[in-house]
């Protein structure tokens, strides 16, 4: 019997029926959406926002090939925050990386089946944000897990210390209205008991009241010692005149604001928190449960020193400080 010989149109069919499906599967495979929901626009939260997309990235999460990113800001608003919550809700996210206190709340109280991660949040316990039978370094069990930037009090006043080993007694301002204020300042005092100095406070109601509180210090204080306050930070400044003309060094906890005048600063790196933020959701893009993952605080901290504002204050840098310094300005 003869043989049949294969028809070659036939042939070409059957190789595109086979090629169709792997090239169907390419187009259709699906893009992760992640909605950025960011508190306020700030040089520490940016750069918060930045770590966490180059984490991804190095995984091999590229934006645009496997990411796409839907980045909102609630601009300090309660209600904006709360609309963002619902829009990613509604679109139905596959992730949320919330920066802040205010925008973490609003995603964490709304949404229960997207995972979520929260970066830049100072106590995400007391914020309601993690459940309270879930301390720092736990599992919260829930759909939400993150990186705190909760500050260093004890150490940072610490290493300001050791600039001026002879000043005894230290001042600060901060606002009486602020609970996160109130939380760092109870921690200060703390630390300046342990520490063997003596704490002087100065307080505002706004920061118009700023420059007043200021010169109460003036007389009785050998240096100045910032934490986290949003009042005194936006017009920190007037702080930095008044330290300048009366030879009183400053010091703060904010490394993105030690150019604005201050000797030095000794706290978060806040790239870094949003770098280990975005290391947390590899981990959950590759199939982890968020609430399985612990969250905990930033523990990594930077000094930085301004050489300019130690000679316009008065104050000789130890040389050893200078070289443990991760930034000189």
């Amino acid at each position: 019997m003869a043989k049949r010989r294969s028809c070659p149109v036939l042939i070409f069919l059957s190789l595109l029926l086979v090629e169709i499906p792997f090239a169907h599967g390419q187009e259709s495979k699906k893009m992760i959406k992640i909605g950025v929901a960011q508190t306020v626009s700030r040089p520490d939260l940016n750069s918060d926002a930045k770590g966490f997309e180059k984490a991804l990235s190095e995984a091999g999460f590229k934006e645009g090939v496997h990411i796409t990113y839907l980045r909102e800001n609630s601009k300090g608003s309660v209600a904006n925050a709360e609309a963002i919550a619902q829009k990613f809700r509604d679109m139905k996210v596959d992730l949320i990386h919330s920066i802040a206190t205010l925008a973490s709340q609003a995603t964490a109280s709304r949404i229960k089946n997207i995972p979520i991660i929260f970066s830049s949040v100072y106590n995400p316990v007391d914020t309601g944000i993690v459940p309270k039978r879930s301390p720092a370094g736990t599992k919260t069990r829930t759909n939400v897990t993150g990186v705190s930037d909760l500050w260093p009090v004890h150490l940072q006043f610490e290493m300001f210390i050791k600039f001026l080993p002879k000043a005894k007694k230290w001042g600060t301002i901060y606002n009486r209205g602020d609970q996160k204020s109130l939380v760092y300042m109870k921690e200060m005092r703390e630390a300046a008991e342990e520490l063997g100095v003596v704490l002087i406070e100065s307080t505002v109601s706004n920061r118009y009241e700023i420059v007043q509180a200021a010169q109460s210090l003036v007389g009785k204080v050998q240096a100045i010692h910032i934490t986290s306050d949003d009042t005194i930070a936006s017009s920190l400044e007037k702080v930095v005149k008044l330290c300048n003309e009366k030879k009183i060094p400053l010091f703060i906890g904010d490394v993105y604001s030690v150019s604005r005048g201050a000797v030095a600063a000794y706290g978060l790196n806040y790239y870094l928190i949003g770098h280990a933020a975005g290391r947390k959701a590899v981990q959950v893009l590759k199939g982890k449960r968020p609430g399985s993952i612990p969250w905990g605080p930033e523990e990594k901290f930077s000094l930085v020193i301004n050489e300019k504002a130690a000679r316009a204050q008065g104050v000789i840098i130890p040389p050893e400080l200078l070289k443990k310094a991760d930034k000189v300005i």
